[in-house]
């Protein structure tokens, strides 16, 4: 009855550096193959940068670990060439219930609002996830994958970074212009180099099974305090594929973590809460602290942190492999620009600004949720359980309640690269904002606004027929694609098309009109990674222009 998933055995290539006796160089190296360092890899190469990966194990992580993946990372994973499988496999929900004892006190919808691509969030064991990213990476030809190949020494300099590296083989060396760490929360590399990672690490211990069974459980995020099963203590319950359950259980700090992983005693745990006549069997079994910690800055030098290595947060609320993501996502175009020679160096400096504030978002909230689950003193666990025996017939205690604030993706709007409104608008589409979805008809066959978008600076100006634009208006629109910075224009209109040379999207629902607050002539600029970056009532090439200067810092 165990899980149908095979784990696969990456083969070891003898690198050419030891086989040819000589010292390689690569404009970027990136150290570590889980989902962070892969999805950084593969989006640098199939934008036609060469990159090197190098991991020092053989096969994916074993057990699920990351769990839940938000409809943001889904979107950016869309972009990889990874979305339609993993949403295919994986288990798409919407409703958390949460439990106080016996009752339930609280339930909430992820649902959003109609005619978005993607679901809220999806469960998929992290094996998968990098599996399907293995595979497309592997379909690359300037992305080159070495496993057992583990970095055993780093020495940054002012235009590069020589790593040592040692194999089955023996050691070699090497250098690059830019060295991405995504070597993991424990981050032999930024031990290395004797980088700071400050923070919290809270006083409690939770046990994470994997357990294979087969069960008419509906597809929801259930939460338990001080459940009959577990008195006194949480736990969590989440499906997932190939009828694999989730389940994580408080401990306490007292707990002996060796001891609480062997199945005689991970066992009986799952049986009191089961019941024993349900079979089952346990498929990965671990043990685990909250930490909420990260690096002061993400960036040094030619030296960059993303992911875990960055930053840590508690696994409740599922901010670690999704803010990760969303890590690669937002530094891959900024480091493209750099190595083109189109924006400075600088430019890196708000990947560290950007990611920080999210990684500080994150910290926040995986705090809070941290607070009221595992209360330290009396009086909180008074205050924590009077919430929840409120929160059953109170509006205003559900609010209270925290059982993990669900990961979503942050609004950057007090970046230095955006470019204040000078007009007023409706809604959510704010400059620094992750551009909603919606339901279009194009050329291409993209059925989705965000499958047109990404990867590059592009501008959508709004008009009710496109046909009717007049010949000033896509001659400046053309001319943007010849500045330094070439932004594509987009024209997005309720029916007809824009004359040759000009893409258009029918807005096939009025949901960009509606989301975007669009009005005829309204002007986005948009960032590579999905971010507005300046929005206004009119088209002004020469405004558009000094936008993009101040979102790749060349202003």
């Amino acid at each position: 009855m165990l899980s149908t998933f095979k784990y696969p055995k990456f083969d070891y290539v003898r690198p050419p550096e030891i086989a040819e006796g000589r010292d390689g160089h690569y404009p970027v190296v990136i150290v570590g193959a889980g989902p962070v360092g892969l999805s950084t890899a593969i989006d640098l190469a199939r934008q036609g940068q060469r990159v090197l990966l190098l991991d020092n194990d053989d096969t994916v992580s074993i057990g699920s670990r990351g769990v839940c993946y938000a409809k943001r990372s889904l979107e950016i994973l869309d972009r990889l060439g990874c979305g339609d499988e993993m949403v295919a496999r994986g288990v798409s929900w919407n409703v958390g219930r949460t439990f106080f004892r016996n009752d339930e006190v609280f339930n909430f919808n992820l649902s959003p609002e109609p005619d978005h691509h993607r679901p809220g969030m999806i469960n998929l064991q992290q094996y998968y996830l990098e599996d399907y990213l293995v595979k497309r990476a592997q379909q690359l030809p300037n992305l080159e994958i070495r496993f057992k190949n583990n970095v055993i020494a780093v020495t940054p300099g002012e235009a590069r970074a020589d790593l040592r590296v040692e194999t089955p083989d023996g050691a070699y060396s090497l250098s690059t212009d830019w060295l991405v760490v995504a070597d993991g929360a424990r981050s032999p590399i930024r031990t290395m180099l004797g980088l700071d990672i400050e923070g919290k690490i809270f006083m409690d211990r939770f046990l994470i099974a994997d357990v294979v069974m087969k069960a008419d459980f509906p597809t929801e995020r259930w939460f338990w305090f001080d459940p009959p099963f577990h008195p006194n203590q949480s736990v969590l319950l989440h499906r997932q594929a190939d009828n694999v359950f989730r389940i994580d259980f408080q401990l306490g700090w007292e707990a002996d973590p060796e001891q609480e992983r062997k199945p005689e005693n991970v066992i009986p745990r799952i049986k009191a809460m089961l019941g024993d006549d349900r079979e089952f069997e346990l498929e990965w079994v671990s043990v685990y602290t909250f930490q909420c910690r990260r690096m002061n800055s993400f960036t040094h030098g030619r030296v960059l942190f993303v992911g875990d290595a960055a930053h840590q947060v508690s696994p409740f609320g599922a901010r670690g492999a999704n803010s990760g993501i969303q890590d690669a996502d937002n530094l891959v175009w900024k480091l493209k620009l750099v190595m083109d020679g189109k924006a400075p160096a600088v430019l890196l400096d708000t990947y560290a600004e950007e990611r920080g504030f999210a990684a500080d978002e994150n910290i926040m909230n995986s705090t809070r949720s941290t607070d009221f689950i595992t209360p330290k003193s009396r009086t909180s666990k008074t205050f924590r359980n009077a919430v929840l025996g409120l929160a059953e017939h109170h509006p205003f205690a559900r609010a209270l309640v925290n059982s993990g604030r669900l990961s979503v993706p942050s609004f950057l709007t007090d970046s230095r690269l955006n470019t204040a409104d000078d007009a007023v608008f409706a809604g959510n589409m704010v400059p620094g904002a992750p551009m909603d979805d919606a339901p279009v008809a194009s050329a291409g066959g993209e059925p989705w606004l965000l499958q047109v978008l990404g990867d590059r600076f592009q501008v959508l100006h709004y008009v009710v027929d496109a046909a009717d634009l007049d010949t000033a208006r896509v001659a400046a629109l053309q001319l943007l694609a010849d500045g330094p910075v070439a932004v594509e224009p987009i024209v997005v209109a309720a029916r007809g098309q824009a004359p040759a040379g000009l893409r258009t999207v029918i807005d096939a629902k009025g949901r960009i009109r509606e989301r975007y607050d669009l009005q005829p002539g309204t002007t986005y600029l948009v960032r590579p990674d999905q971010h507005v970056a300046a929005r206004w009532r009119a088209l002004d090439p020469a405004r558009v222009r000094a936008a993009v200067a101040r979102a790749t810092c060349n202003a």
